[in-house]
């Protein structure tokens, strides 16, 4: 990391602007020579944790950095990766930060749910080839959620899709069905997105409609039930 980068991460907390403020992790967007930085920065690690990535795995600034190089190198869209930084004592993680490129898109895909959108039939079949190629690469994006996709179109009206949060991913040398379908489980909860996903999707595999549909439900199905339970069980205990 150059000494410009670092100062920036020196003085992450009085630089820029807020951009997501959570409860573990803060994004911050900050201006850098004639780009605009995406800087992520993650929580301190509790001590064990903090043990175990200063030894024996990698954290999880550096997995995100690496696995955007993997998805750079498949042609699939990321933010342009540019650095990580692990700030670490001789016995433990602390802080680490992610930097890429900030992106101005359309859309994240969430946004699709509750917005008029006459193109969204398209822009979910195109979705649908953007997993595909995802998919074909053995590449399974463990948070592939609906906020995790970013979308931007492009001036021949075709969009191009973004994946962030990029820490937990598992490669393969081929997908199977199975696992295909189960990746996308958390994408939407709504059964026409799934119904339009799941009609372009097998145009591309060698799988009916039916069965793509099916099979992709089916995980969604048994995930939104799970998470529900789960939220309806925190609401009562009120456990944040």
């Amino acid at each position: 990391m150059n000494k410009e980068l670092l100062e920036i991460i020196n003085h992450f907390e009085s630089l820029g602007e807020d951009f997501v403020v959570g409860n573990r992790n803060k994004i911050k967007i900050i201006p850098y020579n004639d780009v605009i930085l995406n800087i992520k920065s993650f929580k301190v690690p509790s001590f064990i944790n903090g043990v175990i990535y200063r030894f024996f795995r990698k954290s999880k600034a550096k997995r995100s950095f690496i696995y955007a190089k993997v998805l750079k190198d498949n042609n699939i869209g990321t933010p342009e990766p540019i650095a990580f930084y692990e700030n670490k004592t001789w016995l433990r993680l602390l802080d680490s930060y992610y930097i890429c490129e900030h992106l101005e898109v359309d859309y994240v895909f969430k946004e699709l749910f509750n917005k008029d959108i006459p193109q969204l039939d398209e822009i979910l079949r195109q979705f649908a080839h953007f997993c595909f190629k995802l998919h074909e690469a053995g590449i399974e994006f463990l948070d592939h959620s609906p906020g995790n996709t970013l979308i931007k179109k492009r001036p021949d009206g075709t969009y191009d899709f973004y994946l962030v949060d990029l820490n937990r991913m598992k490669f393969h040398k081929k997908m199977d069905f199975t696992t295909r379908m189960r990746n996308l489980r958390r994408i939407t909860p709504s059964e026409y997105m799934v119904k339009v996903i799941s009609n372009e999707y097998s145009k591309l595999y060698n799988k009916t409609e039916t069965e793509v549909f099916e099979e992709m439900w089916k995980h969604n199905v048994l995930f939104h039930k799970k998470f529900d339970r789960k939220r309806q069980i925190k609401k009562r205990f009120n456990i944040k």
